[in-house]
């Protein structure tokens, strides 16, 4: 499989080489060259298969040749190894949880893969690599343990300071070995924008890549979750809409990817705080970023979303036919808070401030009888312990992967400038 930069300024490069580059030379996002939609008797018959297996089928393509068959299967056994449950909310809607992973963050699956892809890469090679990735609060735990030890790699996390919660930044600044975290005097989209201006600054000798989605191997891993709800709600026979908390907008993007494969997925919401840049364009018809607003949903507080350039690849340009197969709509902290309490009273359900924007896109979206409604829940509440304690009447436990950080002490280096980073990566 080649991939190309959608800036299309650069040459066509590998799986390999867009894994370890991170952003091609021309500051683009790299795109496969092609999606060849998987068996439709595969799709038909896919409460036969496990995980592993629809993992397998769906991520082949665009690897290729250049992992053998055995190795990748146990990459994405190393990857895949605990559930994603669907949870009833009410009759035609369902929360896929996405948090019980390691760092109890969606981004569990797609860091651990990464890892394992770019160990194998970088196995013969004398060079480090030096893995430089932004975070708004769930990156960087996530990177931080997919990467915890792997040989040859370095990470470097750079987290917006006050920005994240106790939990998220005890998670990325507290295991030490070849984990650094950088703690920027910023917003998450000056972090973003720091990590784009190293990968382009020619004095920086150091090896580096990125694992934020801009990854392939980050961002394309994102399928296996559409593929195993599916896999759970195809009895119902009814059509599926997902509604998506978006940030960086990676995860949706994969979602898409997901049906181009051929997945029988009707719509896609993508709902977001007030960072609404995305739903202001398909009102408007033009993309117009702007600096970041901090929420009470902050992993979601992105005011120039990355993957939407590849949203629009996926759908030819085309603003149209974007906008008949994908939405977009824009919450306020009282609304979520609001959700939160009315999930919380009708289910029992606990939901997290990003889960409860996803609950929201699909009530703004309006089900009809036939369908179905899947918000994802991409981190568990314990994330946000002080906001879900202050809205709802609960006592939220902490599980023990949260238990085995949060006492431990936090380890990071303060930055205000593009510089200083480069200072550091000079060293």
């Amino acid at each position: 499989m080649n991939y190309y930069s959608l800036n299309h300024k650069s040459p066509k490069t590998s799986f390999k080489n867009a894994v370890i580059s991170g952003i091609a030379p021309d500051r683009g996002l790299y795109f496969p060259e092609k999606i060849t939609p998987i068996s439709a008797d595969f799709i038909e018959n896919i409460e036969k298969f496990s995980n592993h297996e629809i993992a397998f089928e769906v991520i082949n393509q665009f690897v290729g040749d250049e992992i053998p068959e055995k190795k990748l299967k146990e990459i994405i056994a190393e990857s895949i190894f605990f559930d994603f449950p669907l949870v009833n909310i009410d009759e035609n809607c369902a929360s896929l949880e996405l948090f019980h992973g390691p760092t109890m963050a969606f981004k569990d699956v797609g860091a651990k893969f990464m890892a394992k892809c770019l160990e194998y890469f970088n196995e013969n090679s004398p060079e480090e690599v030096t893995v430089l990735v932004a975070t708004s609060g769930d990156t960087g735990g996530a990177v931080a343990n997919g990467f915890l030890g792997t040989k040859g790699v370095n990470v470097v996390i750079l987290y917006p300071s006050g920005k994240v919660s106790d939990v998220q930044e005890k998670q990325l600044t507290t295991l030490g070995q070849n984990i650094t975290a950088l703690e920027v005097d910023g917003v998450f989209d000056d972090c973003q924008e720091m990590v784009k201006t190293a990968f382009l600054d020619a004095e920086i000798t150091k090896k580096l890549t990125s694992a934020n989605s801009i990854n392939i191997a980050r961002w394309l891993p994102q399928m296996f979750y559409y593929f195993f709800a599916y896999k759970t709600l195809k009895s119902l026979n009814k059509e599926l809409i997902f509604s998506v908390p978006s940030g960086n907008f990676g995860n949706i993007c994969a979602g898409i990817v997901a049906q181009k494969l051929g997945l029988p997925i009707k719509h896609f919401i993508a709902a977001t705080n007030i960072n609404d840049t995305v739903p202001n364009y398909l009102i408007e018809g033009k993309y117009v970023s702007k600096p970041s607003k901090p929420t009470i949903s902050n992993a979601m507080d992105v005011g120039n979303p990355s993957n939407f350039i590849r949203i629009q690849e996926l759908f030819d340009n085309n603003f149209e036919t974007l906008k008949s197969n994908f939405s977009s709509y824009s919450f306020t902290d009282d609304e979520t808070r609001e959700a939160m309490k009315k999930i919380y009273t009708t289910s029992q359900y606990i939901a997290d401030p990003h889960g409860a924007v996803g609950y929201l896109g699909l009530k703004k979206y309006v089900l009809n009888t036939n369908e179905f409604g899947v918000f994802l829940e991409t981190a568990h509440p314990v994330k946000f312990l002080g906001v879900v304690e202050e809205t709802l009447p609960v006592k939220v436990a902490i599980p023990e992967q949260i238990q085995k950080v949060i006492d431990k002490e936090k380890m990071s280096i303060k930055i205000g400038s593009y510089e200083e980073l480069k200072g550091f990566l000079s060293t």
